[in-house]
């Protein structure tokens, strides 16, 4: 099979992956490409395909398969999406805990009152950059608090994240994984030292599973690290992007503010359409099976295309169309299989309050930036842009 190299499609593709999806999926449901990087991988871009390996246990996640280790789990240790059952089962058990629909519900007030005050910030100026002003800050505040982080480390932490999501280069990737282990392991030690305290690091420490079972340090750090991590990056994005699709369809916009009930319609179509994952992270065949008529040899990375999966007109009829009285229930943007998102309801619930939060305080909200301008991020695996300018007022 001859290798399609994605990197030929030069800053198009970063832009707008989209038509490049549906040329590849009207050829095959999966290909030998190379990744804008270099990489040469199997992506999987059909729904039905990429859904189906998202559960496949044929594809690991461990890298161990090929005979190495990612970056993050050899500085920080392993963490939920580079482990295989039975440790993965384990990990999520320990973890699992916290992140129940009861547990999540109580934080709502709390994530109102950060909204109210970002958005009371943002309000004199009559403008603002939507990421710096609440995207960011406001599920970084969160996760934060969550894990009981310190306010004044949330700029460097800010630095460390961009660089390990949407890296500048393969130095800077480095020095921030670096950066974010040595900070875990005194934060780490400062809680085990001041003892029990109400947030979810001090509990993971605590965590005993019913057979006297113990999170390792590696495993508090991999864990942290995470959660540190895909607790805010998929966040940003899709308060973001989920501004951004109402604000360049005014027709949908419109639809919402008249019927507010169709906000959470909103969410699940940004989800579908342009979700904060374009593709999820690196599985690894076991042995040779086989994905849409194509066969995968064994030991070869493999990526599963959410954007294109959740573009597929065999599951989501005109599916290059916004539309916010869709149905997009099968969407693949938080994953699926045992590795679906454990954030997943957080970050809705973020998400909402944000949209409804700007769209209540600015009846005007406008962009305030030609769409060519935007900045994209870096990479194959987030999807977003930098900065997206707004005025109000």
């Amino acid at each position: 099979m001859s290798v399609i190299d994605l990197g030929e499609y030069g800053a198009d593709f970063t832009a707008d992956p989209y038509p490049y999806y549906e040329k590849l999926r009207a050829a095959g449901p999966v290909h030998r490409v190379r990744t804008p990087y270099g990489a040469e991988v199997w992506l999987i871009v059909g729904h039905e395909e990429a859904r189906a390996a998202l559960a496949d246990p044929r594809l690991s996640k461990s890298p161990s398969v090929l005979g190495r280790t990612m970056l993050d789990e050899e500085v920080v240790g392993p963490n939920l999406l580079v482990v295989d059952p039975p440790d993965h089962t384990r990990l999520r058990k320990l973890v699992a805990g916290e992140f129940t629909g009861r547990r999540i519900e109580a934080l709502r007030p709390r994530v109102q009152r950060l909204t109210d005050a970002l958005v009371d910030a943002m309000a004199p100026a009559g403008r603002a950059d939507l990421v710096d002003a609440l995207a960011f800050p406001l599920p970084i505040i969160v996760i934060c608090e969550l894990l009981g982080i310190p306010a004044e480390d949330r700029e460097t932490f800010r630095r460390w994240s961009n660089e390990v999501v949407a890296p500048s280069g393969e130095d800077a990737e480095r020095e921030a994984v670096h950066g974010l282990a040595a900070y875990l392991d005194e934060l780490i030690e400062d809680k085990r030292a001041a003892g029990p305290a109400d947030d979810l690091l001090s509990a993971l420490i605590a965590a005993r599973a019913e057979d006297g079972d113990r999170l390792t340090l590696p495993e508090l750090r991999g864990l942290a690290y995470l959660l540190l991590i895909a607790g805010h990056e998929t966040t940003v994005n899709l308060i973001v992007s989920s501004v951004r699709a109402l604000l360049t369809h005014p027709g949908q916009l419109a639809a919402v503010r008249s019927e507010p009930e169709l906000l959470d319609g909103v969410i699940e179509e940004t989800l579908r359409w342009d979700g904060p994952v374009e593709n999820a992270t690196y599985r690894f065949s076991r042995e040779s099976l086989t994905i849409g008529g194509t066969r995968i040899p064994a030991r070869e990375p493999v990526l599963v295309s959410l954007a294109s999966g959740d573009r597929d007109e065999r599951r989501f009829p005109e599916p290059d169309r916004f539309d916010v009285r869709r149905d997009p229930r099968g969407h693949l943007a938080f994953g699926h299989g045992i590795h679906y998102c454990l954030g997943a309801p957080l970050a809705r619930m973020e998400a909402r309050i944000a949209l409804r939060t700007l769209l209540d305080r600015f009846p005007d909200l406008a962009l305030d930036t030609d769409p060519g301008d935007w900045e994209w991020l870096p990479g194959f695996l987030m999807r977003g842009v930098r900065r997206l300018p707004v005025r109000w007022g």
